[in-house]
């Protein structure tokens, strides 16, 4: 897991996408349809990249047999505080096939769904190119 860490807190993207699976499946904590395919999970994780300031993972759990990973972590943006965690499931080549985030209070929640969406056409437009 760390590579994906790393990369995360390097805030670079291509090192970001080449940790996940081509069947990875990404799971928003603001929308309820999960998004199947690294295209379009890495473009989501350059969204963030963009959205989240301050961003720093605070503690990482290693649990079943060392490919399911919860990464803790803190963010802010604007001027809401976000407490989050991404959990992460690697498949037998050590990709990332399962990537869960979630996100507190309500107010982060909703001021990332709002950065978020106005994010998402050139995140639509990314995943395609």
């Amino acid at each position: 897991m760390n590579s994906f860490r790393k990369a995360v807190e390097a805030r670079d993207p291509e090192a970001m996408a080449a940790t996940l699976a081509e069947n990875v499946v990404f799971r928003s904590p603001v929308a309820f349809k999960p998004y199947p395919g690294k295209a379009i999970t890495a473009a989501i994780l350059r969204g963030v990249l963009r959205v989240f300031e301050d961003f720093r993972y605070v503690r990482e759990l290693t649990g079943g047999e060392g490919r399911d990973h919860a990464l803790v972590f803190e963010a802010r943006i604007g001027d809401v505080q976000v407490e989050g965690c991404d959990f992460l499931h690697l498949d037998e080549a050590g990709l990332i096939d399962e990537f869960t985030v979630m996100v507190r209070p309500l107010s982060a929640a909703q001021a990332l769904a709002e950065a978020m969406a106005a994010q998402f056409d050139r995140i639509q437009r990314e995943a395609v190119n």
